[in-house]
């Protein structure tokens, strides 16, 4: 498969104006192909050669101002169109597509529950080529006319208001402008929750099967889009610029959600049909509150080229939560992101494949593929809170409309932005933007502390990096009628560099940088603090204010600068006082999955486990009164995962209820299933029983993972096959067998893979294509085994093998947290 170059794309931009498409799909010819016809209207500016894209089974015909083309010239997903002359064209193709297994193009998915059907587009990047022919491109914008046959008893969702025709023929609204990647289609035996708001059409769909789920959830996902748009007319002023807004919740999906205009596409693991965290309904709000944003930034304002991709996602993200925040019941939301979100930041951004925010060379879109990470998300957002921190969020809002003025229903680039924003405030936003968007690496701010001559104290701040910060310094001491607990003196906004030392009187307890999470950079503590902390943690008043000093904690931990050991004391004293939920569970995740199992070295692994389940133990005696059932929940999740012996998560599953709550619903039941099979107590007879119990496509997925961690040499030759001898797993069941296969229990039982991998997951990837090389890299991935001989089988891979695009950043992110984890161990 070739690629689209950028020099490729401004050559065929500065050629071609393309107007509108037509397009008729037939979703009536069987299981494994559709039919797609396709008429693009178009001028040239001038005379030239160019191409158009397409990836079909079959291409039948295609003609060109009435004379047919031959469709043996299709090279890859090229199809030249040469000696256009200047003046109006219309292209014409007929061609058969392939269904996708693998959330590419058009993904057909047969629901196990019901034996129902449904198909829905994921255009994202180059993929609309395998739905239908286009100049594919973002700056190539058009109108988008549809229509669709679908099979009795479907109904069909698209961009635009759809109208039912009669006969299983479907007709959507004209689309305004927009860019080939945001066209969307949906069509099959939807439960459709349907209402109105502020005279728009709204709707929200799921699958049949989910429907009394959807159900139960409907008023809370439509109060939140409700309440979303409207803040978001207050914020911005140009209008939501399309006919409806329709959520379609789709089996299989592999992003989070996709902001098609009118038409926005979530993975259906956000309709939930077992118990779940206010911390997970909060999650799913703030994607609600992202893709909603998208539809300002990113399709009526769209990036130009790739290397802009932060112009959508840092912006949706930063909108999500601070929106959230502003317009629902989520209003601490900004400390999930401290916890969760911006982790990931700190994590890419520390790696040999980090890049800047806004790249200046995205030569490819193979290449702009890998930039959706937590630097175009996570860090990106965190950029722009510390911008709105350092020019006012009045000036910030000005320059966003100001921008949406300017490019509606057009394209954008970074320099176009940066000019909004001066035309909105006298700060240096250029200046701004060169320090932080054109620059890789974590900064990190460490305080100094001088004892004057009367014995009170000096603040400066150190600095490694170049970036400017305003902060907040958090000056706190200890409460003299209670102990444990902290009190704020006062904060202190500071500009780095550029504030002279600042007088603090005496000595605080704990002095925090970056108080209130304002600012993207890693802090230190000085000795005092850091006793404070291990002291007294859980004593600090303000959920945000204890995200930073655990995310401090975890990057000292992944530094080499805290021992493992140190971090897992620290949890086990303070975590049971939590109050907060995105904290406990972002630090009882950083402990089981980095700790537990990467950290510390088999020998230590026992004890860390019994220590992480008695703290799980903890936490659900202390929610025995059924007070907070939310934390109850996260606790019950990591007791089974930290599970050594099966007994008691046996007993569990026996009796269907934890005692005292809650009883078991599908989730922890394969949850438990999952961690009995890596302990080798149950069978594929015992699997077989769950999976009658639970038929649906999740308990397909929960017998897969289960299946491949049975202790048996027979189950990890059979998982293995499936997943890189036959290419028939989707991608979701490809991640559930590749998340079963691999544990720290089960060491020597799977040695002969890891070497394997290397050779068999090159091989897949090149077969499947960049959403399997994905998985492939990121859940196949031996990540139980730190030693250095993975380390080096792996960079002969990355030197040698010549692995695609996709699986090589996977596999360098892999080696590379690889490598840390043996330096912790070695510190």
């Amino acid at each position: 498969m070739s690629v689209l170059t950028r020099d490729e794309a401004q050559s065929r931009a500065e050629l071609l104006d393309v107007h509108r498409y037509t397009i008729d799909l037939d979703l009536t010819t069987g299981d494994e192909t559709f039919d797609s016809r396709t008429v693009i209207r178009f001028t040239a500016r001038s005379d030239g050669d160019t191409f158009v894209e397409m990836k079909p089974a079959e291409l039948r015909a295609v003609t060109l101002d009435g004379q047919s083309l031959d469709p043996e010239t299709l090279d890859q997903d090229r199809l030249p169109l040469r000696n256009l002359t200047a003046g109006e064209h219309e292209l014409r193709v007929e061609a058969t597509m392939r269904y996708s297994r693998t959330g590419e193009g058009m993904h057909r998915f047969t629901d196990p529950t019901d034996d129902l059907t449904y198909v829905y587009t994921q255009m994202f990047m180059d993929d609309v080529q395998r739905v239908f022919a286009a100049f594919d491109q973002p700056d190539l914008k058009a109108v988008f006319e549809l229509t669709v046959t679908a099979p009795e008893g479907w109904s069909v969702l698209a961009n635009g208001v759809t109208e039912d025709l009669g006969e299983g023929r479907w007709r959507a609204a004209a689309t305004p402008l927009i860019s080939t990647y945001l066209v969307a289609v949906a069509a099959g035996p939807w439960h459709s929750v349907r209402t109105e708001h502020r005279g728009l059409p709204f709707g929200i769909h799921c699958r049949r099967s989910l429907a009394p789920h959807l159900d139960a959830d409907a008023e809370e996902i439509l109060d939140i889009t409700r309440a979303c748009y409207d803040r978001y007319h207050e914020k911005f002023e140009e209008p939501y610029p399309f006919d409806s807004y329709d959520q379609a919740f789709v089996p299989e999906f592999n992003a989070g959600a996709m902001e098609n205009p009118g038409l926005v596409t979530f993975r259906d693991e956000f309709v939930y049909r077992s118990a779940v965290t206010d911390t997970e309904r909060q999650t799913r709000a703030m994607v609600v509150a992202h893709e909603m944003a998208h539809m300002w930034f990113g399709d009526l304002v769209t990036l130009r080229w790739w290397d802009d991709i932060w112009l959508n996602e840092s912006f949706a993200e930063y909108m999500g939560y601070q929106t959230l925040t502003e317009a629902t019941r989520f209003t601490d939301t900004w400390v999930d992101f401290g916890v969760a979100r911006k982790a990931w930041g700190y994590d890419a951004d520390q790696r040999p494949s980090t890049h800047p925010v806004a790249p200046e060379a995205v030569d490819d879109t193979a290449a702009a593929l890998l930039n959706f990470d937590g630097i175009s998300y996570a860090k990106g957002a965190s950029a722009l809170r510390q911008l709105v921190a350092w020019m006012g969020e009045k000036d910030f809002l000005a320059g966003i409309n100001i921008h949406f003025q300017r490019h509606r229903f057009g394209n954008a680039s970074l320099a176009d932005f940066i000019d909004s924003l001066a035309a909105a405030t006298d700060r240096d936003v250029h200046g701004w933007a060169d320090s932080w968007l054109r620059t890789t690496g974590v900064d990190t701010l460490t305080p100094v502390l001088a004892t004057a001559a009367d014995g009170t104290r000096d603040l400066t701040v150190e600095r490694t990096g170049s970036r400017p910060h305003r902060v907040r310094v958090g000056v706190y001491d200890q409460d003299l009628t209670d102990e444990g607990r902290l009190t704020l003196r006062e904060r202190i906004d500071l500009d780095i560099p550029g504030t002279a030392p600042q007088p603090l009187g005496k000595r605080p307890a704990l002095l925090l940088l970056n108080d209130g999470d304002l600012t993207y950079a890693k802090i230190r503590f000085d000795a005092d603090s850091a006793a404070t902390i291990r002291a007294h943690l859980s004593g600090l008043p303000d959920p945000l204010t204890r995200a930073v000093v655990w995310n401090a904690l975890r990057d000292a931990v992944r530094d080499g600068e805290l021992a493992p050991a140190a971090y897992l004391e620290t949890a086990r004293a303070h975590l049971p006082r939590e109050t907060d939920l995105a904290l406990v569970q972002g630090v009882l995740a950083f402990t089981a999955v980095h700790l537990v199992d990467r950290y510390l070295t088999p020998e230590e692994r026992p004890a860390a486990l019994a220590t992480l389940s008695a703290l799980c133990r903890d936490l659900i005696r202390r929610t025995e009164d059924g007070d907070n059932p939310g934390l109850r929940l996260i606790a019950v999740r990591h007791f089974i995962r930290a599970a050594a012996q099966p007994d008691t998560i046996a007993a569990w599953l026996a009796d269907g209820t934890v005692p005292g709550g809650p009883e078991l619903d599908p989730e922890l039941r394969w949850r438990i299933m999952s961690r009995l099979a890596v302990l080798g107590a149950v069978d594929e007879d015992r699997i077989a029983a769950e999976l009658a119990r639970d038929p649906s496509a999740s308990g397909q997925e929960g017998a897969a993972r289960c299946r491949a961690a049975l202790p048996h040499p027979e189950a990890k030759r059979t998982a293995w096959e499936a997943m890189f001898t036959g290419d028939d797993l989707s991608n979701y069941l490809f991640a559930a067998t590749a998340q079963g296969f691999w544990h720290p229990e089960q060491a020597d039982l799977v040695r002969e893979y890891v070497p394997r991998y290397y050779q068999d997951a090159v091989a897949v990837a090149a077969r499947r294509g960049p959403a399997i090389a994905g998985v492939v890299g990121r859940e196949a991935f031996p990540v139980h085994a730190v030693d250095a001989e993975n380390l080096a089988l792996g960079r002969d891979c990355l030197r040698d093998a010549d692995p695609v695009t996709a699986l090589r950043r996977r596999l360098t992110d892999e080696l590379d947290d690889l490598e840390r984890a043996l330096r912790v161990r070695g510190a």
